[in-house]
């Protein structure tokens, strides 16, 4: 049974019930250096924050265990506290609130082998840009880029269907590949975080197509 470090250690139901449905095993944990020093032989699946209760100390937490042990980080969050979310950069991933237990546990599963791609060589790129399909890798030139798995899955979508309109909508159902509890308003917030990580020459890259979506030129 996979082991989910847990942040804060008393998790609400919710939490606890999808981990363990989902075939994993809480492990609550109270700070960063807790994480660390406990973390198990064959490394943690992810750790999970729920932000609902205190989001400044659990984001501070995440940000460090990511830092020191480049561990995947699950978030939780209220809808209010979006903005907060897309700022926090070394986030995998989040969900809003009450999400139903199945979008949850795809979510964790998803995350949790999210580095065990298959090695290969394919590559698509956009201009300067370069992405590595079989090792999850982004760079510009040659420079690596830092994403989040799904960043990068949004990424991919992007690069390899250019010059149409995505709905926000659409792009959920592709990307995501469920319909995600959270609302339309998750598109935004990753591509907000992923037009600061290309930077502002390339962030026009991706374009916002008024009451529509998305476009990527």
């Amino acid at each position: 049974m996979d082991l989910v470090a847990v942040f804060p250690p008393h998790a609400r139901p919710l939490v606890t019930d999808a981990l363990l449905t989902g075939g994993f095993r809480p492990v609550p944990v109270t700070s960063a250096g807790d994480v660390i020093d406990s973390q198990p032989g064959d490394g943690w699946a992810l750790l999970l924050l729920d932000l609902t209760d205190d989001a400044p100390k659990a984001l501070e937490i995440g940000e460090e265990v990511v830092r020191m042990a480049g561990i995947p980080v699950l978030a939780i969050c209220r809808e209010d506290q979006m903005d907060a979310v897309a700022e926090s950069a070394f986030l995998t991933d989040f969900l809003i609130g009450e999400a139903p237990h199945t979008e949850f546990e795809v979510r964790l599963h998803r995350i949790a082998g999210s580095d065990d791609g298959q090695p290969g060589v394919e590559i698509v790129s956009h201009k300067d840009l370069v992405l590595n399909l079989g090792t999850y890798q982004a760079a510009i030139g040659e420079i690596p880029v830092d994403l989040t798995f799904m960043e990068y899955e949004l990424l991919r979508f992007f690069v390899t269907n250019p010059g149409r309109v995505w709905s926000r909508e659409q792009i959920l159902s592709k990307v995501w590949g469920y319909d995600y509890y959270g609302g339309s308003r998750t598109v935004d917030v990753h591509v907000r975080r992923l037009r600061v990580k290309l930077g502002e020459e390339r962030a026009s890259w991706i374009s916002t197509v008024r009451s529509v979506g998305y476009r990527f030129s």
